[in-house]
């Protein structure tokens, strides 16, 4: 069994954000040399996402106004939106958190002959939530 990591920093460039990182994941899984594995794509944070849909710009769109639909900024009973005596920080992020817990920070991709097992309309996203900030996901594959 082999394992293969790879770690990618960036900045992003706004407040929520998706972007494409499908063909970093394809490269690695073809430079990883493996035939038959997994890859495992996840964030390093709380306030982003990583997901899977069809690479259009209005469902990016879509999805962004669905998320604000859900979890708006300005909801006063967010109890995460105060001085937090845990760190001793000012949380005023609440509503990107909860967006980040709805759409989930992983997606895993079968290798099959040396390619990675994806539908012909799907995207992988990496999607920011509460930016921009610097940012680091994390790509893995493990096989032989």
């Amino acid at each position: 069994m082999k394992f293969n990591l790879k770690q990618i920093t960036f900045v992003t460039t706004k407040e929520t954000e998706f972007i494409n990182i499908t063909d970093n994941v394809k490269e690695f899984v073809k430079i990883s040399g493996l035939e038959n594995g997994f890859v495992l794509v996840m964030s390093k944070h709380t306030t982003t996402a990583i997901i899977v849909n069809e690479g259009l710009p209005d469902l990016e769109s879509d999805i962004a106004k669905q998320l604000e639909h859900l979890a708006p900024n300005d909801m006063p009973y967010y109890r995460h939106s105060r001085f937090l005596h845990s760190d001793g920080q000012m949380a005023i992020n609440s509503s990107s958190h909860i967006r980040g817990a709805l759409l989930g920070f992983e997606v895993i991709f079968p290798i099959n002959n040396g390619q990675m097992i994806v539908g012909n309309r799907q995207t992988i996203y990496f999607v920011e939530l509460d930016g921009p900030q610097e940012r680091t996901y994390v790509i893995q594959a493990m096989g032989e």
